[in-house]
């Protein structure tokens, strides 16, 4: 027996370098850990995203742990300001945007974007005794849109690019303007207007529709060009919409069951 020893003592190395190897090639084949991914957000506008006692909340924000959980991705995400979300994307310094982001040709030349998670629409927010109408009316008016929003084109569709008329702001100021009464009105997102308008419903606002002038719009996850990361988060999100998650947290935060049907077209 003793004469064995030294040959089963090699066999067992033999074997656990053979196992060994085995672990390692598996890993070569799967090939190397995701990075981690810098997702930045512009955390003003409630629901959507928005600060809680310095905490990032809002349906983007639980939407984006949803599909990073789902396309097996570990992140970051920071709050980075509307502006400063396009430039890092565009300098390739962040993989990702959320934040209630237009999908729009103009902003394809630039950047890559997801398919679309949400559905959206321009409305125009004035006083209860506002003659305005419709967006016809806003001609001649003062009206207030987001910097860099589609409402701002929106309204220089409708009125001129280099209009006077139409106000431009950061950081949702438009609502105060037309609050102290230096604007006649504000276009923009729905859901923002309509979340202004509950948080002052003492205040005398209403809003006003005008779907010829507005079409529906479609909010989408932003990347650099050729984003390596997309095809993932495009699988994931699909995923989420057939397992239900996506319509669970949907109505969370909406208090609405959203239009599937339509956003399963949009995503083929």
């Amino acid at each position: 027996m003793r004469k064995l020893l030294p040959m089963i003592s090699l066999l067992l190395v033999f074997a656990f370098f053979v196992t060994g190897c085995g672990s390692n090639a598996a890993t070569n084949t799967q090939g190397a850990a995701k990075k981690t991914l810098k997702i930045v957000t512009y955390a003003n506008w409630n629901p959507f995203e928005f600060l809680d006692n310095g905490k990032l909340v809002g349906f983007d924000v639980e939407l984006m742990e949803a599909l990073a959980k789902e396309a097996g991705y570990e992140y970051e995400i920071t709050n980075a300001g509307w502006d400063a979300m396009f430039e890092q994307l565009r300098s390739n310094t962040a993989d990702v945007g959320i934040s209630g982001i237009t999908i729009t040709d103009d902003r394809k030349q630039t950047f890559d974007f997801s398919v679309p998670y949400f559905i959206s629409k321009q409305s125009i927010v004035v006083k209860a005794d506002s003659p305005i109408k419709s967006a016809e009316d806003l001609k001649g008016k003062s009206v207030g849109v987001q910097n860099g929003s589609t409402g701002q084109e929106a309204m220089e569709k409708l009125l001129g690019k280099n209009n006077e008329n139409i106000k431009k702001f950061k950081n949702g100021l438009q609502y105060m303007e037309i609050t102290n009464g230096s604007m006649d009105a504000a276009v923009g997102d729905d859901t923002n207007n309509q979340a202004f308008i509950g948080q002052n419903a003492d205040k005398g606002f209403k809003l006003v529709y005008d779907e010829k002038a507005f079409a529906p719009e479609y909010f989408g996850l932003m990347y650099p060009k050729n984003s390596a990361v997309k095809a993932d988060f495009d699988k994931a999100l699909v995923k989420l919409y057939d397992n239900g998650t996506f319509a669970a947290i949907y109505k969370k935060w909406f208090k609405v069951d959203p239009n599937m049907e339509e956003l399963k077209k949009l995503a083929k």
